[in-house]
């Protein structure tokens, strides 16, 4: 059996191998550090992640090579999303450090956590096999159920993990039996040859179908879209500010690439079916989603509905990519980078739109009630400033990247001649603009309830201007990173 091993290339997962290091080094200063073990595992974790970026970077449009026996791939899109899962983590960590640090939870377990879940992260991104991209779902899933909980003492947080915990387990089972039917139909886990053995139509396509649907509902519940989306508004309710911030953000691009894996790269060949199943999800996200949202009085909850129906919106464009079941390359390719487009500028929105939370949040204060922004501009001009750009973006109005990426999923979405589902999803959308636009009236226009100053460390105010104004200019300048995303699924 050893004489017909042979060594995998470990250039392509070198990101992957050196933050497993890092985060071995992490766990050991963490344990044997002392009393500056909280001087030295924040500073290290930022380390590991600009490490990981310097080696994505390096190795960024090389041949697309598959290692492990073709269980792990390397190509653009894998660079492409990984360089924005560590800026996103990286963004969630500077976010969040004040906060926990006042809640004393700014401990070397919320460190390894993050970089346990970026690594499940990074090898669901890079996975050509359904082993693979199990193994990083549950790195992934299992580090967020513990960040969930992190705060013992809160029975909301824990409540919260356990929901996440039962129904999350349940989505993890059908996931896995879906794969399990998909692999009997066509006898490899290799999602590449999955897809070579239903174009030659050797698979029994009833078992093929019955497990897309099981595959599908999996993906939906990572995504949190309807009618799987029960958990996401308690786990951002009940979980720590800074640990909603991260849930919300990078482990969207995570779920993202698993869908354009597994439906794109290995079930094509089965488009027309999931195509349906992803209409129908989209609709209901988008109107579940802003509809509910109007109702809440609590801000996480109200950006847990929004998310719902902004990945509504990137699931429009993602079953935009194959019209009528047949290949249209061009078509696809810009129904795809549209989507990856989308779900990028969605990260981007989410972590300023918590990061003001956190803002306003101070050690035994929670500002996550839309009381808590009343008079925000009196308070502070500059980022009532932020806060207004990053509501405007996510509404879609112009000229942010919140409009620009809607607009491209819509022209997306009418090339694929769904003009019904747009036109359902633009009156959605109108609707939905209400409660964006409520919290800038409170901003603006309602008397503070609180006259205490903003506090926050200047690393931070830094961070989320530059974030506010991220999303303020990659609209007039979208077409950058438009062409950069179709040029990462292309190469």
């Amino acid at each position: 059996m050893l004489s017909n091993f042979v060594m995998p290339d470990l250039i392509p997962a070198a990101p992957e191998l050196f933050l497993t290091i890092m985060a071995c080094v992490i766990l050991l200063v963490d344990l044997f550090a002392g009393s500056i073990r909280r001087l030295l595992t924040g500073p290290l974790t930022l380390v590991a992640l600009f490490g990981c970026a310097l080696m994505t970077w390096q190795g960024f449009g090389d041949p697309t090579p598959l290692t492990f026996s073709g269980m792990f791939i390397h190509d653009g899109v894998a660079d492409f999303l990984k360089l924005f899962v560590y800026l996103a983590v990286f963004m969630a960590l500077v976010y969040g450090r004040g906060y926990l640090a006042d809640r004393g939870l700014d401990k070397g377990e919320y460190y390894l956590l993050v970089l346990f879940a970026t690594l499940g992260m990074m090898v669901m991104i890079s996975a050509n096999s359904f082993l693979t991209m199990y193994l990083g779902l549950e790195m992934l899933s299992l580090s967020l159920y513990a960040l969930v909980a992190i705060d013992r003492d809160s029975t909301r947080a824990t409540e919260a993990a356990m929901k996440y915990f039962v129904l999350g387990a349940l989505a993890s089972g059908l996931l896995l039996y879906g794969m399990s039917m998909i692999y009997g139909a066509t006898g490899t886990l290799e999602i590449s040859l999955v897809a070579q053995a239903l174009q030659a139509g050797v698979a029994s396509k009833t078992v093929l179908i019955f497990g897309l649907a099981f595959l599908v509902a999996g993906i939906a519940f990572k995504l949190g879209v309807v009618p799987f989306h029960m958990w996401v508004p308690d786990v951002y309710h009940g979980a720590p500010t800074a640990i909603t911030l991260f849930i919300a953000s990078a482990p969207k691009l995570a779920a993202f690439a698993m869908a354009l894996r597994l439906l794109v790269s290995g079930l094509y060949g089965l488009a027309e079916q999931w195509q349906m199943m992803l209409m129908l999800m989209a609709v209901l996200s988008i109107g579940l989603g802003n509809l509910a949202a109007i109702a809440q009085r609590n801000i996480k909850r109200m950006l847990a509905y929004s998310g719902i129906s902004h990945m509504g919106f990137m699931l429009l464009a993602l079953m935009s990519g194959s019209v009528g079941g047949e290949a249209d390359l061009m078509r696809a390719l810009d129904a795809y980078s549209a989507a990856m487009y989308y779900i990028v500028a969605y990260v981007i929105m989410s972590l300023g739109a918590f990061g003001t939370v956190l803002l306003l949040s101070r050690a035994g204060y929670e500002a996550e009630n839309l009381e808590d922004f009343k008079g925000l501009n009196e308070r502070s001009p500059w980022f009532a400033l932020m806060m207004m750009i990053f509501m405007l973006s996510m509404a879609g109005i112009p000229f942010f990247v919140g409009f620009f990426a809607k607009f491209s999923v819509l022209l997306a979405a009418v090339a694929a001649g769904q003009i019904a589902v747009v036109v359902i999803a633009v009156i959605f959308s109108l609707i939905g603009a209400f409660y964006y636009l409520r919290v800038i009236k409170l901003m603006y226009f309602d008397a503070p309830t609180d006259s205490a100053p903003i506090l926050a460390s200047m690393d931070m105010k830094i961070l989320l201007s530059a974030n506010g104004l991220a999303v303020a200019l990659l609209g007039p300048f979208s077409d950058v990173l438009i062409r950069a995303c179709r040029l990462a699924l292309l190469s």
